[in-house]
């Protein structure tokens, strides 16, 4: 891929909310640093986690749910364990249905990300997996996560 269409490695500021992680002894693969394929879970702990947190997402009980239709990572720099990480967290677009959230992991105090990434919930009703509206308490939290949004530590 050329240059021009590589996204820029972002910094912490690009991201209204930064979610401590830990790297895991089995995160590592023979090569030595993280797997790609545990960034993945990076994400999803951070986005599920703030959700969680905020009163937005029961796992076993809210009638609205997100699916993953679409998912993507890039990757500058090395994590291993037992780095300490941070996501950033932000909303680059909030639909009807769906929203698209987009991540980068930092390692330690490093003010650039290691790898950057973003995935794309349809929001569905539990039962029929028919495409819902987002509930008001969902639309809330995630337009707190709006990419134009400040940091919240």
């Amino acid at each position: 891929m050329s240059a021009e269409h590589r996204a820029p490695r972002e910094t912490r500021a690009a991201y209204p909310r930064l979610v401590p992680l830990t790297t895991r002894w089995g995160d590592n693969d023979v090569y030595g640093h993280v797997n790609n394929v545990v960034y993945y879970a990076f994400f999803d702990t951070a986005v599920n986690g703030i959700l969680v947190a905020a009163g937005a997402l029961d796992i076993a009980r809210s009638p609205v749910i997100g699916l993953v239709v679409e998912t993507g990572c890039r990757y500058f720099a090395s994590v291993a364990f037992p780095d300490r990480i941070t996501a950033g967290v932000r909303v680059a677009h909030l639909g009807r249905t769906s929203v698209r959230y987009e991540i980068a992991i930092f390692r330690d105090d490093d003010g650039e990300a290691a790898a950057q990434g973003h995935f794309v919930h349809v929001y569905v009703d539990r039962e029929t997996r028919r495409p819902a509206p987002l509930p008001e308490r969902l639309r809330a939290v995630l337009t707190e996560l709006a990419a134009d949004t400040p940091p919240v530590p």
